[in-house]
C-alpha cells in the first residue's frame, strides 16, 4: 500500500493514529509524506509544532531513521497550483482570490474542494525525482470524519455535475484512479464504544458500495481488562462477595476497622462491576468489528495521554502488530 487513508468518528483519535502509522510506515529509513485536510493543524499539535504552512516539510525522524514530512492542505492554495498546472492562470487566479470567487467556488461546489485536495495527495503518490524513483514510500492522508469519507474520495461521482469533459473531469478521473488502485486503502479509527463502532461499520459498507478499497481498523484507547474473566463474570452478575473483599482489605491493612472495610468494600465491589460491564461491552463490540471481516488492530489507552513519547510508543505498537 502507497496511500493510506485515515477516517475515524470524532473523538476517537483519528489525527493520532494517522501520525502514529506515518511514524510506523517510515522505519527503517523510508520516507512518508503526512497530509492533513480540515486545516486543524492537528499535525503541528501532535508534534509539538508550530502551525505548518502550505509547503510540504520534515518533522519527525522515526525509529530506523526514516523520514517524515508533513503538508497541511489548504483548499486556496490548491486551487491556485491548480488554475497554473491546467491554465498557466496562478496570477490570474490569485486576483480571483483576492476578489472572493475562488472562496464562493469551493463552497458552492464543495465537490471541487474535495477534487483539490484528493489531487495534491494524489499528486504526492505518483511523484517521481529526475532519477525516476518515487519521492515518497508511502503517504498517510488524515481525512474527513467517517460520515463524509466516501463523498470525500468518491470524487468522479462529486464532479459529474460540475463538468464532463475537461480539464476538470480528466483531473477527477486522475484522482479516482490513485484512489481506488490496490496500492490505496482506506482505515477507520474506533472505540470499543456502540456510535462509533456502528458508524466504523456503516462507513465500511459505504465505501464497499462505491468500489473504494477498505484497509484495517484501528481500535484506540483500548484498556487492559485489570481482573481474570471467571472474576468479572461473577462481577457482572452482582455475584461479587462483599464480606470477603472486606476481609482482604483489612488483612492487607488496607482499612482502618470493620465498619472502615465494609464501606471500602462496596464502594470497590461497585468499581469492579462497572469494570466488568464495561469489559462485557467491549467484548460485544469487538465482536461486532470482527463481522467487518477486515484486519484489525489494537492500540492501548496511554496513561499520561498522547504526548511524543506516546506517539512513537503508538507507532511501535503499530509495526509490532503488522500494520505498517
Amino acid at each position: 500500500m502507497r496511500l493510506h487513508v485515515v477516517t475515524g468518528k470524532g473523538g476517537t483519535g483519528k489525527t493520532t493514529v494517522a501520525a502514529a502509522l506515518a511514524l510506523a510506515l517510515a522505519s527503517g529509513g523510508r520516507k512518508v509524506l503526512l497530509v492533513e485536510v480540515e486545516g486543524r493543524q492537528g499535525i503541528a499539535q501532535i508534534f509539538d509544532l508550530p502551525p505548518l504552512p502550505y509547503e510540504e516539510r520534515k518533522i519527525a525522524v522515526a525509529p530506523g531513521g526514516g523520514d517524515v514530512h508533513a503538508l497541511a492542505l489548504d483548499p486556496e492554495e490548491a486551487m491556485l497550483e491548480y488554475l497554473e498546472m491546467f491554465y498557466g492562470m496562478r496570477r490570474a487566479g490569485r486576483a480571483l482570490t483576492k476578489m472572493g470567487v475562488v472562496d464562493f467556488a469551493t463552497t458552492v461546489a464543495p465537490g471541487f474542494r474535495d477534487v483539490l485536495v484528493t489531487g495534491k495527495t494524489s499528486e504526492a503518490v505518483r511523484r517521481r525525482d529526475r532519477h525516476g524513483r518515487r519521492v515518497y514510500d508511502a503517504v498517510v492522508l488524515d481525512a474527513p470524519p467517517t460520515g463524509r469519507i466516501t463523498r470525500f474520495l468518491n470524487v468522479t461521482g462529486e464532479v459529474a455535475g460540475l463538468a464532463r469533459v475537461g480539464p476538470i473531469k480528466n483531473h477527477a478521473d486522475l484522482v479516482s484512479g490513485v484512489v481506488k488502485s490496490p496500492e490505496t486503502a482506506v482505515h477507520f479509527v474506533t472505540l470499543l464504544e456502540e456510535m462509533p463502532v456502528q458508524e466504523t461499520l456503516d462507513g465500511i459498507a459505504e465505501l464497499r458500495s462505491a468500489g473504494l478499497p477498505v484497509g484495517g481498523i484501528f481500535i484506540n484507547m483500548v484498556r487492559e481488562s485489570l481482573l481474570p474473566a471467571a472474576d468479572l463474570d461473577t462481577a457482572v452478575k452482582g455475584g461479587f462477595d462483599v464480606g470477603e473483599l472486606a476481609l482482604g482489605l483489612k488483612a492487607a491493612g488496607l482499612a482502618d476497622g470493620p465498619a472502615d472495610a465494609s464501606a471500602v468494600a462496596e464502594a470497590l465491589a461497585e468499581e469492579v462491576a462497572e469494570h466488568a460491564r464495561r469489559t462485557e461491552l467491549e467484548a460485544r463490540e469487538r465482536d461486532s468489528l470482527a463481522g467487518a471481516a477486515v484486519p484489525s488492530y489494537e492500540l492501548p489507552l496511554l496513561a499520561d495521554g498522547v504526548d511524543l513519547a506516546g506517539l512513537y510508543e503508538l507507532a511501535e505498537t503499530l509495526s509490532t502488530k503488522g500494520a505498517a
